[in-house]
């Protein structure tokens, strides 16, 4: 199967997955808000960016693996990728551990981190998080099999077991609620699914490839093991940094504000995460594939396919920013209540965060599909302190905002270096161009977004669904149909079209 299948079939499986999982989800938080309240969604939420943290254990480990398999993948060289998947295995062991140790170690602290629970006992917010380690820790004794289901351009294999899994926990965890109205029942039900699917999941990728399950194994060589080192090496700071970026602002709130506002910033997360995980789905399911073609293909022909890949970026993140920044309180107004919305510009904070997200998503990607790891590997340490020094400092001064302000700023510090290397690094030429593009797209979301701000003053006057759907239908055709008129000469857009061509002539044929 080519690259092209592999990623469209990876696409196609995960946004069917992702479509089911995120209306059960949608679903879910309705019911939880109503019966369990805005303090439980918060702490939920807390949990869940503190284990994030607890994963940071992980340092990079995975992704110093599963690129030293494409390799050996594309080669069928099953020798080699037994060796790889025995450190692995033994390295995720060893992992699970120091989180379960980390994480019981943290527990007497949660109190500190958990401003004003209403109605939650010290004692309750103790074995809530158990649960939520529990299920942490379980997973790394299962998780380093999906490397090679992966490595091999399979990712709607995973995808397929998690949407199964979601279906069948989001499902079960509604009629908990509705019965018993109680937060231990609720994720007692998710830890006891998750792990039937993970000895299930062990079974099954065993069965897949029976020689996992074979005893002689080679030991890699000193190069071999060396290269993984020195690639984790530089990943533990990418690692640290990440988390201490991307998963503190939830604790931050928790502690320095109070926990239900955790919980109404969680809400428009979870809508904002909908609509990205739509988009990463995409962009993640050619990963494999962009490690396998520079791998194998010249850097004009990576060149060409990494503008293609950062054009889509920018136009659907770009369309997702503008449509959120308009219509994403006007939506939590009419889901659960304009009580439960947030200042515009925390939202406006948020959006911009977002946006320069998608960017980042496409440049780490193609680096990490490079196996380029150690020319910025201060990089994300020095921006997780920036995030946490000016997040820290505002927040005391100016409230939620300020949170954001350092999440941008640190952010924005990845935007400008990362292109510099990836241009320098993988495809030898300078990053002008880039930036010049990067303007060039700004400029058109700004343009685009005082047209739909002018409209919706118009429109939306009165918020209800009629306005609401009218104002979306309104959005969809004229950004598309704008960026349609703007780039419809563009080289990364013919691309695009040559490729939707190509699929309905081999539909017809």
């Amino acid at each position: 199967m080519g690259r092209v299948q592999s990623a469209t079939k990876n696409i196609v499986f995960g946004q069917i997955g992702n479509l089911v999982t995120q209306l059960l989800g949608f679903v879910l938080r309705s019911v939880f808000i109503a019966h369990l309240g805005d303090t439980l969604v918060g702490v939920n939420s807390l949990y869940t960016s503190i284990l994030s943290v607890l994963s940071m254990a992980e340092l990079g480990i995975g992704t110093a693996l599963n690129y030293s398999l494409y390799k050996p993948v594309a080669n069928k060289d099953y020798e080699k990728i037994k060796s790889y998947m025995l450190l692995y295995k033994k390295s995720y062991r060893i992992i699970g551990l120091v989180v379960a140790g980390i994480g019981l170690a943290i527990s007497p602290f949660l109190p500190y981190l958990v401003k004003q629970p209403d109605g939650v006992t010290v004692r309750d917010l103790t074995l809530y998080y158990f649960i939520f380690l529990f299920n942490t820790v379980s997973t790394y004794f299962v998780a380093y099999k999906y490397s090679l289901v992966n490595a091999e351009q399979k990712n709607y294999i995973q995808t397929n077991i998690i949407t199964i899994t979601k279906m069948i926990t989001v499902s079960l965890q509604i009629i908990v609620i509705l019965a018993t109205g109680n937060f231990y029942a609720y994720l007692l039900t998710a830890a006891a699914v998750e792990l039937l699917q993970k000895i299930y999941v062990s079974h099954y990728l065993n069965r897949l490839y029976p020689y996992l399950k074979d005893k002689r194994v080679e030991k890699l060589t000193k190069e071999e093991t060396g290269e993984v080192v020195t690639k984790t090496k530089a990943l533990v700071l990418h690692k640290v940094g990440d988390v201490a970026r991307l998963q503190t602002d939830s604790m931050i709130i928790s502690s320095f504000i109070n926990v239900t506002v955790n919980g109404f910033v969680d809400n428009y997360n979870m809508i904002m995460n909908s609509a990205a995980n739509v988009v990463n789905i995409v962009f993640n399911s050619v990963l494999s594939s962009f490690g396998n073609l520079i791998a194998t293909e010249s850097k004009d022909r990576q060149y060409e396919l990494f503008k293609v890949y950062r054009f889509a970026a920018s136009w659907i993140y770009g369309f997702a920013a503008v449509g959120f920044a308009i219509l994403l309180t006007p939506f939590i107004t009419l889901w659960v209540g304009a009580e439960r919305t947030l200042a515009f510009s925390v939202i406006g904070c948020i959006l911009i965060d977002f946006y320069f997200k998608g960017e980042r998503i496409v440049l780490s990607n193609f680096k990490t599909a490079a196996g380029v790891f150690e020319q910025d590997k201060y990089l994300a340490l020095i921006q997780g302190v920036v995030n946490l020094v000016i997040s820290i400092v505002l927040v005391v001064r100016i409230g939620l905002v300020g949170v954001y302000i350092g999440t941008i700023v640190s952010g924005l510090i990845a935007n400008v270096t990362k292109p510099i290397i990836i241009y320098h690094v993988i495809l030898d030429r300078k990053a002008g161009e880039y930036f010049r593009d990067s303007v060039k797209y700004c400029l058109l979301l700004v343009l685009q977004y005082g047209i739909f701000y002018g409209i919706s003053g118009i429109i939306m006057k009165e918020i209800t669904i009629l306005t609401f759907l009218v104002m979306f239908v309104i959005i969809c055709l004229v950004f598309n149909g704008i960026f349609l008129m703007v780039f419809r000469k563009a080289g990364e857009f013919q691309y695009l079209v040559t490729i939707v061509k190509g699929k309905f002539r081999k539909r017809k044929e």
